[in-house]
């Protein structure tokens, strides 16, 4: 399908709306409609961290379409939504509307939305992704991280994980991220147990009002992670 405008992939960057790339941001400022997510919050609304930054770029309301994205392992629903965002989608493209689909950090790094992407290219629909900052560099960036040096490597792992499976990167030599950590906070505390020595860098909401960073060993074992979590270890030998 040969169309004039492809349906962008918008990468927001980790929170931060002054860490979005002025390609992204102009996209979003030529964007006729904007679907952004949200989770449905305990007060019944939608609550929208996306949202927050595109309004925060001056975007307009009426540019903007939030649509409920429930925070869950059962991805059931999840599919759901992004098949009525892709079928909206589509509606609005067939109409020659500039449509955009954001995502926080990048779009093609652990975003669930570019499912989205994959089934409109499928389609030979036109589609374009346009790249971000992922949350770990914005992180390290805070606080000055040198996050890997000369020829080490890194590793970046999901939240469902393993004791042993990060202990042997660490053995090995390597940096490790894990992103969504709330999902293994056992793992962390054991792992803080058996290697006291690494140096542990732990953040949340980076970019936003509420960052917080420590690496302190004490706070992190008795923080509770939540879902906006990362911690990037580094091995000392």
């Amino acid at each position: 399908m040969e169309h004039q405008h492809p349906i962008q992939f918008v990468s927001l960057g980790p929170g931060d709306p002054e860490l979005i790339t002025l390609k992204a941001y102009k996209a979003l400022q030529e964007a006729d409609l904007i679907f952004c997510p949200g989770t449905p919050s305990s007060h019944g609304g939608i609550l929208s961290r996306s949202k927050q930054i595109l309004l925060e770029l001056d975007l307009k309301e009426e540019q903007i379409s939030v649509f409920s994205l429930p925070m869950s392992k059962n991805r059931e629903a999840a599919f759901k939504a992004y098949e009525k965002v892709h079928y909206e989608a589509l509606q609005a493209y067939a109409k020659g509307l500039r449509v955009a689909i954001v995502a926080e950090g990048h779009a093609g790094f652990y975003a669930s939305i570019h499912s989205i992407y994959e089934t409109l290219s499928k389609e030979n629909v036109s589609v374009e992704q346009i790249a971000g900052i992922p949350a770990f560099i914005a992180a390290g960036a805070s606080c000055g991280l040198h996050i890997v040096q000369q020829e080490q490597r890194l590793v970046v792992v999901p939240g469902v994980t393993t004791v042993d499976e990060l202990n042997g990167y660490l053995s090995a030599g390597m940096v490790v991220v894990i992103m969504k950590l709330s999902q293994c906070a056992q793992e962390v505390w054991s792992l803080l147990k058996i290697r006291p020595t690494d140096d542990y860098h732990y953040f949340e909401n980076v970019g936003t009002a509420n960052h917080f960073y420590t690496s302190n060993h004490e706070e992190l074992m008795n923080k509770k992670y939540p879902y906006f979590s990362l911690l990037i270890i580094q091995p000392q030998q």
